[in-house]
């Protein structure tokens, strides 16, 4: 019996463990959503490929295994270029597949005919044409292992249109065994004895907590961590909930502080970037010794020198590093020292502080007053997605998350207009793995411009039937909007364009 193209790809994301693809189907790729279907895989169409690229780059981050993104040659894969590219940034496995023009088209201005591997090369880790149909389980193979070892990320690869529909006899086609979960790496003993050292030294320890911390499912690692040694943490943004934000070490609420004074930094998968002021002077202490915990070597020591460097899988370094502390018997920091004062009297001034925002009555009312309502309603297991300006800053303060990879934004890319593919892909994922259960719920809450981005992929939401909130901050424009004054000077203006 002889297979396609379309059925051998399929058939080859399938052995590899792809559970969804996201796309919009069109000339030459038709077949292949098909196919996948046909093969088990969920296709789910959308609205426009940057949405589409957006949930397959987050349902990677939320099942360790990378999504799909299908779309169609030239203009489709431009605008997917977008979720490619905040992937990459973010660190989150996708494997890419555009159709192409035919082989025996190359030069001639073939239908959407595009150097597309060339747009790709500097946001993808791996990036191949099929040439053959013998190749293809080889090729998906391995841009799946690679979206996955190392730092994880994007890959490409195009199939052209005349492979689409091209047969093969099946006694032709071998398929290679699904590639195995990265391994989780240990770092060098000697450099987790420095670890050690280092944290008994300290004065003001504090531990940072990122979202690399919560893709590698360090939770437990880093719980015990933290409780065996009384240790202060504050999450990074998708750092939120790998411990809950309300668990008593959380610092959160004296995050300028604690970055400003601590004297030695456990930083767990995150980046010292602009999220993290790059780690200098006046938001940190100029003289923070940084013990750095994170799989890709090539990020050690960037923007502050690492006073250790601990190279590995968070999961696994963080035990190291615990399982080391309690055979030396560390009794951890002490709950009434100055240190712990300090920040605890900082969140209690800034707690008070938020609470007297939340509380004005005020037409409009402020972010901190409309998220008081809000958060009143939002179930503590939910999934929130949140991206905006204001919206996405003053929620992450706000809303507490409660439980490891429940919080998605705009990450480190600060790509506005990923709300809506986040919530499907969530939904997607909370109902595959709460069949016999209580449904997670999924709520996305978004700036009014934010929602703008992709607001229609909305249908896609009704369309497949996904349990999501969906709540639209009207802000009045972008950011906060414009005074009242202003506003009034403007609609004064006879000129419709400037209105």
């Amino acid at each position: 019996m002889s297979s396609s193209g379309s059925v051998i790809l399929a058939d080859s994301l399938r052995a590899q463990g792809i559970q969804y693809m996201f796309g919009i189907v069109g000339i030459p790729i038709v077949e292949v959503a098909y196919s996948a279907q046909a093969a088990g895989i969920k296709y789910i169409g959308m609205r426009n490929e940057q949405s589409a690229s957006y949930a397959a780059s987050i349902i990677g981050y939320l099942t360790n295994r990378p999504g799909v993104c299908l779309v169609v040659p030239g203009p489709g894969l431009i605008h997917a270029l977008a979720g490619i590219v905040n992937a990459f940034v973010n660190c989150w496995p996708m494997v890419v597949i555009a159709g192409s023009f035919d082989q025996d088209q190359v030069g001639m201005g073939g239908f959407q005919e595009w150097n597309q591997i060339s747009s790709v090369q500097s946001s993808c880790k791996f990036s191949a044409r099929i040439e053959t149909l013998e190749s293809i389980p080889y090729l998906i193979e391995k841009v799946v292992r690679t979206s996955l070892y190392g730092r994880p990320g994007p890959t490409y690869i195009e199939i052209p249109g005349n492979l689409v529909n091209e047969l093969m006899p099946g006694d032709n086609i071998s398929y290679p065994p699904c590639c195995p979960d990265p391994p989780l790496t240990l770092s060098d003993p000697l450099d987790v004895k420095n670890a050690v050292k280092c944290l008994m030294e300290a004065k003001r320890p504090l531990v940072i907590i990122g979202k690399g911390a919560a893709y590698s499912r360090a939770e437990h690692e880093l719980r015990l961590l933290l409780v065996r040694a009384n240790l202060p943490f504050l999450p990074t943004p998708m750092g939120k909930g790998v411990l809950p934000d309300d668990h008593p070490l959380c610092v959160a609420a004296a995050r300028s502080r604690a970055l400003k004074e601590a004297d030695v930094i456990l930083l767990v998968g995150a980046r010292l970037n602009w999220i993290l002021h790059f780690g200098k002077p006046p938001r940190f202490n100029e003289n923070v010794k940084i013990i750095q915990v994170d799989i890709s070597p090539e990020e050690m020591s960037n923007n502050v020198p690492a006073h250790v460097m601990l190279c590995g899988n968070a999961k696994s370094v963080i035990k190291q590093l615990s399982d080391a502390l309690c055979d030396i018997g560390f009794k951890g920091v002490d709950p009434l020292g100055n240190w712990w004062s300090t920040l605890r009297n900082k969140i209690d001034y800034n707690t008070k502080l938020s609470q007297s925002l939340a509380s004005q009555e005020s037409v409009p009312m402020n972010f901190y007053c409309a998220y008081k309502q809000i958060t009143d309603y939002i179930p503590r297991d939910a999934i929130v997605v949140n991206e905006g300006a204001n919206t996405m800053d003053i929620g992450r303060t706000v809303v507490k998350t409660h439980f490891p990879r429940h919080r998605l934004d705009a990450g480190t890319f600060g790509t506005m207009g990923v709300g809506t593919g986040f919530a499907i892909a969530a939904a997607l994922y909370t109902t595959s793995l709460n069949k016999s259960k209580k449904q997670t719920p999924v709520y996305c809450i978004q700036g009014d411009s934010a929602f703008g981005f992709s607001g229609m992929e909305i249908e896609t939401a009704y369309r497949y039937k996904l349990p999501i909130v969906f709540i639209i901050m009207n802000n009045s424009g972008i950011y906060q909007g414009l005074p009242r004054e202003q506003y009034d000077d403007i609609m004064k203006n006879e000129d419709p364009f400037i209105k």
